[in-house]
């Protein structure tokens, strides 16, 4: 009997830290450390050399041209429904993105082939910006899906992002404006994704339950104030 009630009061302890932990932010990126984060794929082993922590920033430094791609940084953790708030900033024709529900698995490889990206582009000087349909690869767009409704700051200047994604829907708002919203499951979901480039990829957007990405497009980009909310 004693060992049962040892079980129960265990188990409920952990129910009710679990619940605590629901609807308070808690802070991604210290401004020190790379604590909560690792390369995609790499867990356990040194942060790239590419990616510093200076004066309080998350800055991934770029690559020279025709050096390999694939130094994405993720959350240690998994998030399913949450409200992500940060900040971005992308140097002269930069190019960059924000994932969620990336599945970490060697035979994805990279976090784009399972996680939709919110896009983080130079609108006036990356010719992706100019690709698409109807703007939808511009900052604060869900990229090659939906075009963004806000505006954004030029290169160089502080972009505000916040994602909220609750019970298969998602909003995200860049700059203070509703930037896109959609259902990220169900017939809407798959007609979205039917009409983009990740028709037939076999694990994109699938996993409603995932990390959180930073991309490594190679180009310089900044990101800093990284919280979330787990609703």
């Amino acid at each position: 009997m004693k060992s049962k009630l040892s079980i129960l009061a265990v188990a409920l302890l952990l129910s009710s830290s679990t619940f605590a932990q629901k609807g308070k932010w808690v802070t991604l990126f210290d401004g020190k450390t790379f604590t909560n984060w690792h390369v995609y794929n790499k867990a356990g082993q040194p942060i790239s050399d590419k990616w510093k922590v200076q004066d309080g920033t998350l800055v991934f430094a770029g690559k020279a041209k025709g050096e390999k791609h694939g130094d994405d940084l993720i959350t240690d953790k998994e998030y399913e429904n949450f409200e992500l708030q940060l900040e971005w900033k992308v140097s002269e024709g930069a190019n960059s993105g924000i994932f969620y529900g990336v599945n970490e698995d060697p035979k994805y490889g990279v976090p784009y082939l399972t996680g939709p990206e919110i896009q983080v582009l130079d609108n006036e000087r990356h010719p992706d910006a100019k690709a698409g349909k109807n703007g939808n690869h511009k900052a604060g767009a869900l990229y090659d899906m939906i075009p963004s409704a806000s505006v954004t700051k030029p290169a160089g200047e502080w972009n505000t992002v916040r994602i909220i994604k609750n019970k298969g829907e998602v909003s995200v708002y860049q700059n203070g404006t509703l930037s896109v919203k959609y259902k990220s499951e169900g017939p809407e979901w798959e007609a979205l994704v039917a009409n983009s480039k990740f028709k037939g990829w076999e694990g994109f957007g699938k996993f409603s339950k995932g990390h959180i990405g930073l991309q490594d497009h190679g180009d310089a980009v900044s990101f800093r104030k990284i919280r979330i909310k787990e609703l």
